[in-house]
């Protein structure tokens, strides 16, 4: 059986990798290396680095060798997430031994959280950059040239970098992330997220349709709009819900969706996360009303057990998840479900464990993304209860989980089968460059001869045999 690790690998290893390096035109000779680890909210920041970067002066090199400055856009939501990035640092620290004038620094999530410590304590870097100062870079790089570090992780009630046009960092000049707010005011128990990151602010919607009318010009055929709960995307108004500019209507997530859907029936839509508090009927009424706004849902249940639900402050119960997904069905019957599975959160029982199983069970996810627990810092987990679950019941319960979801993802890869569908081709296959891969509205992975195709093209395939990750089809008229 796959590990949790390779299970996910297996369902995007066509659509993104864990880190990205990324080359761009510089004034001042000097070179920027940047890796992106984590979230797509990583990988959308890191543009905005880079285009800041840029206008500074910086080319961005592919080659740590011949860098100048390293920054890594780091992640904290778990534990083997930080010592792998740990791990990185101790390997550019040793870069510097040998060239003094290398600078390394730390941007995003896991700066926000272990500042003082990197800095200080291990002297692993040379500056620390928040999420909401990437702005500071260009001076804060400076600060450092005379041996002295450099801190800014401030967090922001405002920014959103609405004005900074993001450094197109993705590889295959198809598919593309827009930021549409920042920060989270959710506080489910187990993350460290709204510590990280700050409050939630929506940014101004005619900057994210011009943001997508310009990546559409540019050839881009698809978007995917960002933010750690994007149903809760609220524009003009302030954190107390008040309006802040009575000339102005106020905009939400559904309507959003609509003006972004209107920029191009040729531009397909897809958003993350979705939180199923918030998620309403209108958001899967604009879904059904436009066939570019594809027919997927992230969805994050995290557990099937109501009390740990309260446990983790997630707002929900078990059956109000199970009414939001009854919701989208009715007006999208075949809207792709995934979702997120935590296993061993505290004081999870046996019996609280068997209700995800039943839940997994009974929804019959197109994909999930599984975890055993990893207790984060200040979270309110940690300060609230014990983790009290052995690891070895963790990853059993985690196992247990991992090979019924496999069953679910290969169940439904095979309802796709000798049935023609429309994908958008985003590149070769990494097996074959003999061969092209493409996803349907449902987010499901297609293998296909390449053929005359190319990226960017819509095909419409058939796919005749398929793993728990991908169909292997042909292209058809």
């Amino acid at each position: 059986m796959k590990s949790n690790t390779e299970f996910n690998k297996e369902i995007d290893e066509n659509v993104q990798g864990n880190a990205t390096m990324v080359e761009s035109n510089g004034t001042n000779g000097k070179k920027l290396y940047l890796e992106s680890y984590g979230c797509q909210m990583n990988f959308a920041d890191s543009e905005i680095v880079a285009s800041i970067m840029s206008e500074n002066g910086y080319n961005t090199t592919k080659d740590v060798d011949e860098a100048d400055v390293i920054l890594l856009n780091t992640c904290s939501i778990r534990e083997n997430a930080e010592q792998r990035i740990r791990k990185r640092l101790t390997e550019f620290k040793k870069k510097k031994d040998s060239k003094s004038e290398l600078k390394v620094g730390i941007l995003g999530c896991m700066a926000e959280r272990l500042k003082s410590q990197l800095l200080e304590e291990e002297k692993l870097v040379d500056l620390v950059v928040g999420p909401d100062a990437y702005r500071s870079l260009p001076s804060l790089v400076e600060e450092t040239d005379g041996g002295q570090k450099a801190v800014n992780v401030l967090l922001s009630r405002e920014e959103t970098y609405a004005d900074i046009s993001p450094v197109r960092l993705d590889k295959n000049g198809v598919t593309s992330f827009i930021s549409i707010m920042r920060g989270c005011d959710n506080m489910c128990s187990f993350c460290v997220v709204p510590f990280t990151r700050g409050r939630e602010r929506s940014r101004d919607p005619e900057t994210i349709v011009k943001e997508a009318q310009e990546l559409f010009d540019k050839g881009y055929r698809e978007v995917t709009l960002l933010g750690q709960n994007v149903d809760s995307y609220r524009w003009n108004v302030n954190s107390k819900k008040e309006i802040i500019d009575p000339a102005k209507p106020t905009v939400n997530f559904a309507q959003l969706l609509e003006k972004v859907a209107l920029v191009n029936p040729d531009l397909r839509i897809r958003f993350s996360t979705s939180h199923p508090k918030d998620l309403t009927d209108e958001v899967a009424e604009t879904m059904a009303k436009y066939e570019n706004i594809c027919n997927y849902i992230h969805l994050p249940v995290q557990s099937g057990n109501s009390d740990v639900l309260k446990r983790m402050n997630r707002g929900y119960t078990r059956e109000w998840y199970l009414d939001r997904l009854k919701a989208i069905k009715d007006r999208i019957p075949d809207c792709a479900i995934s979702t997120d599975i935590i296993t061993g959160f505290c004081g999870e029982t046996e019996e609280e464990h068997q209700d995800t199983v039943s839940l997994m069970k009974e929804v019959e996810y197109d994909y999930a993304y599984m975890f055993a627990y990893s207790e984060r810092p200040k979270t309110l987990a940690e300060r609230k209860f014990e983790d009290d679950v052995p690891e070895d019941v963790k990853k059993r319960r985690l196992t247990e989980v991992i090979e019924l979801q496999q069953k679910s993802s290969l169940k439904n890869n095979k309802k796709y089968l000798n049935k023609v569908y429309k994908v958008l081709v985003e590149g070769k296959s990494r097996r074959s460059d003999e061969h092209m891969f493409g996803r349907n509205s449902q987010n499901a992975v297609f293998v296909f001869p390449k053929g005359d195709t190319k990226a960017g093209d819509y095909v419409n395939v058939k796919a005749h045999d398929c793993t728990a990750a991908t169909l292997l089809a042909e292209i058809v008229d």
